[in-house]
């Protein structure tokens, strides 16, 4: 029973139901809805990752929920307490207060629904309103309270009384359960044991002495004088009972009636009786053979031997025989060559010929000069590349006895004794059956393989190539720090801009939607944006993306984008207009970040990007809201350099690449999903199928793997066909099952990469082609490549400064 004079009690049980109603209603909040447009979370992304980070590795954070769980209880609990003097339920109900002053608001609660006389009252079963104390036992109570030694309150039950209700004549009394134990263990007991129902069996009540001295007198038929250990009683024997003792002691059978000697059954008889006929043999000695009978015993034998007469047998085994014998054996074994049973004899391997050098008469370019035979004579004997030096004779009779005959031939016959030697079947396999057998590259076409156009212009390096997605122009960046837009199908360019004089433009990344005409370009710690201008490109694009570009700005001025960042703390990027020189070129935006930036990927919906930046350590991978003009930084910190970041196509999910390892980070949930393990030392660039079930990973020791992320996260097949770093990778994304690489050593490669829709069957994966025409320079080759987004055409990026489409 619990009091409420301390109000604890009441409180703990309320939480407790409170917290586990909120718990499922936190979680039930927490559970996304993949279709909804809010698949990013709102857009805040500061920090949030990091801490699925610390989930994925350490699986601790139960305890840090359940302590918000209790939180938010705390908090909602106390909305309730208003209502308790209208709900007749309020006390047991989800809102019973919990804060400090719980205690005076149950008491107020209690005093209105019971009056204001000040009862104690107690609780006597959970979800029934509280009763007045009563110390004295009520009616229908099983317990009586009596006050113990030390004065403290006591509860005395009574005993249970079970009520044998069997349609049973013969049942059983109670039954003694003490087992071995001598009854005289009970003397100073009232009772004398338990039933089977834990009840006592009391002791049966004794007469006075006058009545037993009576009863040793006149002795009653059956009186034994021994007490029934079960009962107590007197132990007093029936009728049979004394009939069967008498027996016993008289020596007789105790069963009346039974003949120990019962006479003898013959079961078989002795008597030998006549039969009227014999059923013995005939003796031998008056069997005649017949003459005829034999002529015609022999006809059947000589018959049978000819095959003249066959033996029945069923259509079905004779059917079964004809078709054995048409059947072709072969004899595995008929030309096989008997083998003594002693070990196979294997002849010891012959000494090599002797050569130039061991001529007694050997050409003067084998004899060592002076400096030779010194360096050879102070070497150690076990150090020397040979046992001797080449001597020159004038004729063979002047040759001289070999020392070393001797020690030779020992070695020799040791080798040949201690050597173990085995014969090995060497095996005639065509190394071309082992080979898988892949299509032909002519039945896979469309693929592009040769050179249509080459783009002229840049100084340097061309660092970054993009088709926009329309795919009338082409976006480039080098080293010479201007970004030029042109012509696909005619390569004459169409617009330029130098965004700066000192640093390089690394990236070039199109805004992926067809109604707007934006173009994003990284140099050196400076991202922007910008609308080039093109023949194709009508008012009504331009003017819209114009117009999203500056919503941002209106934006802004409402003060909202800096309420995330902490007061006297550096934002992690400034949004800005560049200035009038450039803004009159078409340069709109200019952010400004902590480090110099390599990688810029867009979301599908254009409302988002990320940026990369490997030397950046902490602010590394930044996400930048394009309506907001908001940056923030996901991970506050990151196991190892990122190298390249980039979003799901169709999925709320957030790749991010480190020099060893690609994390998956689901954006809705803010939590680690998979960690992919392509196992290269050195990860340069990745890409996601369109399908978004499996990835492509290039690598700067040469290697191209592909990952099937649904089956493992080690790569499904590891492919070598550059002899240089491999730069980027790309998938085709209109359709096409083709995908490509480049690398240092001026080449592109070709694949053909088919995903199948059964997810029994695996990827088929061709190289087609492999396209040359850049020229490396500084041990540069191809830096960069984009594939058309409906054609199977792509652009490549080379370090000679050009720029080639490949159709």
């Amino acid at each position: 029973m619990v009091r409420l004079s301390s109000g604890k009690a009441v409180r703990k049980t309320a939480t407790t139901t409170m917290g586990s109603k909120l718990l499922a209603k936190k979680r039930k909040a927490q559970e996304p809805e993949s279709s909804s447009d809010n698949e990013l979370a709102d857009g805040a992304f500061d920090g949030v990752l990091s801490q699925s980070e610390d989930e994925f590795e350490d699986a601790g954070s139960d305890e840090e929920e359940d302590e918000d769980f209790q939180d938010d209880g705390d908090d909602e609990s106390g909305s309730g307490s208003e209502d308790a003097e209208d709900d007749d339920d309020a006390l047991l109900s989800d809102d019973i207060p919990s804060d400090v002053d719980g205690e005076d608001e149950i008491t107020k609660i209690l005093k209105v629904k019971y009056g204001a006389k000040e009862e104690k009252l107690e609780i006597t079963e959970p979800g029934v309103d509280p009763k007045p104390k009563n110390d004295g036992p009520a009616e229908g109570e099983n317990y009586r309270i009596e006050t113990d030694a030390n004065g403290g309150v006591r509860y005395v039950y009574d005993e249970i009384d079970p009520v044998y209700d069997s349609d049973d004549s013969d049942a059983q009394g109670p039954v003694n359960t003490i087992g071995d134990i001598p009854l005289s263990f009970y003397d100073s007991y009232p009772h004398i044991g338990y039933d089977i129902n834990g009840k006592k069996i009391m002791r049966p009540a004794t007469g006075d002495a006058l009545q037993n001295l009576l009863d040793s007198i006149e002795i009653p038929k059956g009186w034994t004088g021994l007490t029934d250990t079960d009962t107590g009683n007197p132990l007093n024997l029936s009728q049979d009972e004394l009939e069967l003792i008498k027996r016993v002691q008289m020596g007789l059978v105790p069963e009346e009636g039974y003949d120990p000697y019962p006479d003898a059954v013959d079961w078989f008889t002795n008597t030998e009786e006549k039969m009227p006929l014999s059923a013995a043999p005939e003796p031998k000695r008056r069997f005649l053979p017949s003459k005829n009978e034999a002529k015609q015993i022999m006809k059947l034998v000589r018959a049978i031997r000819e095959g003249r007469i066959l033996p029945y047998k069923p259509p079905e085994e004779r059917q079964r025989e004809e078709e054995e014998k048409e059947e072709v054996h072969f004899d595995l074994w008929q030309d096989e060559v008997p083998q003594a049973p002693n070990p196979m004899h294997i002849p010891a391997p012959k000494l090599p010929p002797p050569g130039y050098d061991l001529s007694y008469n050997p050409p003067e370019e084998y004899l060592p000069s002076k400096e030779e035979r010194e360096e050879w004579e102070k070497t150690d004997p076990e150090e020397r590349d040979k046992e001797y030096l080449p001597q020159k004779h004038n004729s063979l009779r002047k040759v001289p006895a070999w020392s070393e005959t001797v020690k030779e031939r020992f070695e020799r016959c040791m080798d040949l004794y201690l050597a173990p030697r085995v014969r090995k079947n060497r095996l005639n396999i065509d190394p071309n059956s082992l080979l898988p057998k892949l299509p032909s590259p002519s039945e896979l076409k469309p693929f592009p393989t040769v050179a249509q156009t080459v783009f002229r212009g840049h100084e340097g390096r061309v660092r970054s190539v993009a088709i926009d997605p329309s795919g009338v122009a082409v976006a480039s960046g080098g080293d010479d720090g201007t970004v030029r837009v042109w012509d696909l199908k005619t390569g004459r360019q169409v617009w330029s801009v130098k965004l700066s004089s000192d640093e390089a433009v690394n990236a070039v990344r199109w805004r992926p939607n067809k109604d707007s005409f934006i173009l994003s370009a990284a140099a050196g710690e400076d991202i922007f944006l910008m609308v080039p201008t093109h023949a194709n490109v009508t008012a009504d694009v331009d003017q819209a993306s114009r117009d999203i570009l500056a919503a941002g700005f209106g934006y802004a001025a409402n003060g909202q984008v800096n309420m995330s960042v902490p007061a006297g703390k550096e934002p992690p990027a400034k949004w800005a207009r560049p200035g009038s020189k450039l803004e009159d070129e078409g340069v709109l935006i200019r952010i400004t970040v902590r480090s110099q930036v390599k990688v810029i990927n867009w979301h599908r919906r254009g409302d988002h990007f990320c940026t990369v930046s490997p030397s950046g350590q902490r602010s590394s991978v930044a996400i930048h809201t394009l309506s907001k003009h908001l940056s923030q930084i996901p991970f506050r910190k990151l196991s190892g350099l990122a190298q390249t970041a980039a979003f799901h196509p169709l999925r709320p999910l957030f790749f991010v690449a480190t020099q060893r390892t690609i994390r998956c980070y689901d954006l809705q949930k803010l939590e680690l999903v998979k960690v992919v393990q392509p196992g290269a030392k050195w990860i340069s660039s990745f890409d996601i199928h369109p399908g978004g079930d499996n990835l492509i990973v290039g690598s700067y020791d040469k290697r191209l793997l592909w990952h099937d992320l649904d089956l493992s996260a080690r790569p499904y097949k590891t492919m070598r066909f550059h002899s240089e770093a491999i730069r980027t990778v790309r998938y085709h994304k209109g359709g096409l099952p083709l995908f490509a690489d480049c690398s240092d050593d001026g080449t592109l490669q070709i694949f053909h990469g088919k995903v199948p829709n059964d997810q029994l069957e695996n990827p088929t994966i061709v190289p087609v082609k492999m396209l040359k025409g850049h020229k490396v320079v500084s041990k540069l080759g191809v830096l960069d490549l984009d594939w058309h987004p409906r054609e199977p055409w792509c652009v490549s990026a080379g370090a000679d400064g050009t720029l080639r489409l490949w159709t």
